[in-house]
Order: C-alpha cells, then structure tokens, then sequence
C-alpha cells in the first residue's frame, strides 16, 4: 500500500468510486476516535474485499500529519489503486491511500449551543445492502442531497429512502428519544453508519429501527451527530417545534457525552 498526494485518471477510486473514506476530528495533535475509525476502516476494507490495510504504515503517517494541530479535521481516503479489466478489480490489487487536513467547519459550533432547524429532503435513498452503512467513494446521492438542501432555510435535511423509511440527514446520523428509549433509523438497506454514532452505541442502549417522518415527529427530541459536530440538537423540524431546554436537558440525561 502507497501513501498518494495526486491519484491517477486510471485510479479505480476516480474511475468507478473504487475505495472508502474516514473523516476524523483533531484535538491537539491526535485524530479523535481513532479506534473506531479504525473499525470502520476494517469493515470497509473486509465487505469491500481489500487487501489487508498496512495499520503500522498508515498510523505513523496519521500521526504526523495530526500532530501540532490544536484542532482541526483529518480524511483519509483509501481506493483500489490502479488495474484490472474495466469493473473487474485486479487479482493483486495495490491499494493506495491519501491523507488530507481541513479547518475545523466553526459553524458546528454554534449548531450546538443553538440547535438547528431540518426541512425535509425530495432527494430519496435507493436500496443497496451490500453497501448499507460503508462509507465508500461513491456520494453522488450524498451531492443530490446538498444541492436539493440549497432550497431550503433550514440549516439541514432529513432523508428518506425509497420506501419513505427516514434514514439520516445530509452528512450525520439521526438519534432520537421517546418515552425513555434512544432510537436510530435503521440502517440494514441504505445510509451510512458514522463512528459517532458508534461510539455512542458502546456507551449508551441505542435501538435500531424503521422509522417515517411522522413518527419521528412524535419523538421528545432529535439529535444529528457525526465525527466533526457530536451532538447537535435539533429545534424543529418542518412545521414541528421541540423545547430546545428540554431537548438539552434530555441530552444531559439520556446522552452522558463530551459535547
């Protein structure tokens, strides 16, 4: 595996999305949550049917490109590397990687101490299980749902898939509470599963399940969450209003996390 500054117009991960991605956050130095990008990377490369990645190679590279960063956001992109005959990956594919850093995206920070408004989304999510929760190279539905969100005032949208099943916003996962109970779409036919929500998930009894816009409506609070933004209240959604002292007050109780 090579680490790559420009890749090839004959790359697999440019020709065909041929790869997967993880976006991390950085706080002093080092990628946050590191462990379960780790474990998304795994999973991608295992499901995707990759060479096993260099772990070594690819931390010590994390690790300098992270370091001296008080804060900041940190890709690493991972493709196929170049060969094969049209879609048929090569027998000895040579995976390469590329490491990227970014400003920290500042307007998370006032998403969570003021909380956001969602429209609804006209973009729908198609059905593919195979790929169901990865975060591959391939987005494109990902740029329809932003440029549809162009619309609208809201801050972000929610998205549905075809069978009208809400499954996330543009760009983060969705947790909502009723009665008690931490629910998130499920997420076995389309969507992508974010680290965050993981790492909620080993902290906290998280329940999967189908979901329509309705009944999300009747939720006591919403939350959109991802690697970058954490935890971040929704207000309204559409024409419904949530108590956002309420909302935050729920946080406190049933989502004991770092904001």
């Amino acid at each position: 595996m090579q680490q790559q500054t420009q890749f090839p117009a004959n790359d697999r991960g440019l020709s065909y999305g041929d790869g997967f991605f993880t976006t991390a956050l950085i706080k002093n130095g080092k990628a946050q949550l590191w462990p379960f990008h780790r474990a998304r990377l795994l999973e991608c490369q295992q499901r995707l049917g990759f060479p096993a990645l260099p772990w070594q190679q690819l931390e010590q590279q994390l690790a300098e490109a992270t370091a001296g960063i008080a804060q900041g956001v940190i890709k690493i992109l991972i493709t196929r590397g170049v060969g094969g005959r049209g879609y048929q990956a090569p027998e000895r594919a040579t995976p390469v990687f590329n490491l990227q850093t970014f400003d920290y995206p500042e307007h998370y920070l006032r998403w969570q101490q003021q909380g956001i408004s969602l429209a609804m989304s006209n973009i729908k999510l198609g059905l593919q299980p195979l790929l169901a929760g990865l975060k591959t190279l391939n987005r494109l539905e990902q740029v329809l749902v932003k440029q549809d969100a162009q619309q609208f005032s809201e801050e972000d949208v929610v998205v549905a898939n075809i069978n009208d099943h809400i499954i996330e916003a543009s760009a983060a996962n969705l947790i909502f509470i009723k009665q008690g109970n931490i629910y998130t779409p499920d997420l076995s036919l389309c969507g992508i599963r974010g680290v965050y929500l993981d790492y909620l998930s080993s902290q906290l009894n998280i329940h999967s399940q189908n979901v329509n816009l309705a009944e999300l409506k009747q939720a006591d609070a919403i939350y959109l969450c991802n690697s970058l933004m954490a935890l971040v209240p929704v207000q309204r959604l559409q024409e419904k209003t949530f108590d956002i002292a309420k909302t935050r007050q729920l946080q406190q109780q049933f989502l004991q996390v770092k904001a």
